[in-house]
This record gives C-alpha cells, structure tokens and sequence, in this order.
C-alpha cells in the first residue's frame, strides 16, 4: 500500500486547489482512501514536479 505524502501541514492554496504541504489537489485528497495502489502511485508519481512548478517566482 502506498503511504500518503501527508505531512502535517495542510495548507490549501486555493487559487491553484492544491495543498502546499503535500502537493496534491483537494480531489485526490478527499480521493485517496478509496483509490488503488496503482492511482496513489500516479498521483505521488507527479508530485515533484507539482512542487516544482509551485516553488517557481
């Protein structure tokens, strides 16, 4: 089972309807206890690059 990237630190940019502490959008939150091993993977899989994007002037 994947873990979340949950890290304590939910902060909702909601310009951009995503959490600046984990980097996911508030669907995939309100989504990951009923999506498959296989789509918590994907979404994690994006994650960095969400990050990067995010932390760009």
């Amino acid at each position: 089972m994947t873990l979340s990237p949950c890290i304590q630190i939910c902060q909702i940019d909601t310009d951009q309807d995503l959490c600046i502490g984990c980097f996911r959008t508030l669907g995939e939150i309100a989504a990951w206890g009923a999506m498959s091993d296989a789509a918590r993977r994907a979404v994690v899989a994006r994650l960095p690059e969400r990050e990067r994007r995010y932390d760009q002037p």
